[in-house]
């Protein structure tokens, strides 16, 4: 029979954070094939059952995306591949790729994105596309998250208004009455908790009822993070960055994003009923970094199963 080992926590100056810890239980981190074969055990790393969304990247194969995802769901996580509508080239694809990670992995959740491609591959554009297409719903998928934005998109829209994004935004929790899967959004990483609060009080405000699972850089370089914020279209949020980046001492330092995680769980205390719901971190400094830097900060160790 199996059995669970706790690891002993590793030693901190500061004690746990309660309310820090409340916001980071039921944390996710995504991966890539490429990333995920430096990791030889991640149980060793994440608690069991955690979310682990698997990034697709144009010219990963979809053979590579299956196998991480099968590795991943047999070691107990909870897996979630991305399908980014413009490297899908048709409905033929589409419903193959649901088929292999249903059929392979056993895989019932999903990350539905329009993706970075300037040009699409095939016939999709669009997240809304893909869900249109009825596939997931007709291979009873249990959870669809789709992109939020709380700084807006420049690539949506290349006018710097939230026109394009807030149509969709409607568009997404009205397809959400109409699939039985269950929705939420992941946002775009930011530095500030500010803008993020403000943008997931408007949805509500909206009436769109669409749980908001917060996207954050893990711990990296500046420098590293600089260059992903910049190339992934963060708004204002970037000035933090550049703040510190004035201070040369403090450009090979690694940055946490303590600051904006503990506003952010400041604000789900007094506000229980905030549309944010939970954290997703982004590893840009590195996978077990932002494992770490997770598990130092919340009351959640890692399991390994012993025989």
């Amino acid at each position: 029979m199996a059995l669970m080992r706790l690891r002993a926590r590793p030693e901190r100056a500061e004690p746990v954070d309660p309310q820090v810890a409340e916001f980071l239980n039921g944390f996710s981190i995504e991966v890539m094939p490429r990333t995920a074969e430096k990791i030889d055990d991640f149980r060793a790393i994440l608690p069991t059952g955690t979310r682990v969304y698997i990034a697709h990247i144009d010219g990963t194969a979809i053979e590579d995306m299956v196998a991480t995802a099968r590795r991943l769901s047999s070691d107990g996580f909870r897996v979630m591949p991305h399908f980014p509508a413009r490297i899908i080239k048709d409905k033929a694809t589409l419903e193959d790729w649901v088929a292999r990670y249903q059929d392979e992995a056993g895989i019932e959740d999903a990350l539905i994105l329009a993706g970075s491609p300037a040009s699409p591959a095939g016939s999709f554009d669009s997240s809304m596309q893909l869900l249109e297409s009825g596939a997931f719903d007709r291979a009873g998928f249990k959870h669809l998250h789709v992109a939020g934005h709380p700084e807006g998109n420049r690539d949506i829209d290349p006018d710097g208004s939230t026109r394009n994004v807030d149509a969709a935004m409607h568009w997404k929790a009205a397809f959400k009455e109409r699939t039985d899967a269950k929705m939420a959004l992941v946002t775009q990483f930011a530095f500030e908790a500010g803008p993020i609060i403000e943008w997931a009080n408007g949805l509500r405000d909206a009436d769109i009822d669409l749980p908001v699972h917060v996207g954050i850089a893990g711990p990296a370089k500046l420098q590293t993070l600089i260059k992903f914020a910049i190339a992934c279209g963060v708004g204002p949020s970037l000035k933090v960055l550049q703040r510190r980046a004035r201070d040369v001492g403090k450009l090979l330092l690694p940055f946490e994003p303590d600051e904006v995680v503990k506003a952010l769980a400041r604000h789900k205390a007094v506000a229980p009923e905030s549309a944010i719901s939970c954290l997703h971190l982004f590893p840009l400094g590195g996978i077990k970094s932002a494992a770490t830097w997770a598990r130092t900060r919340s009351a959640i160790e890692p399991a390994i199963l012993t025989a």
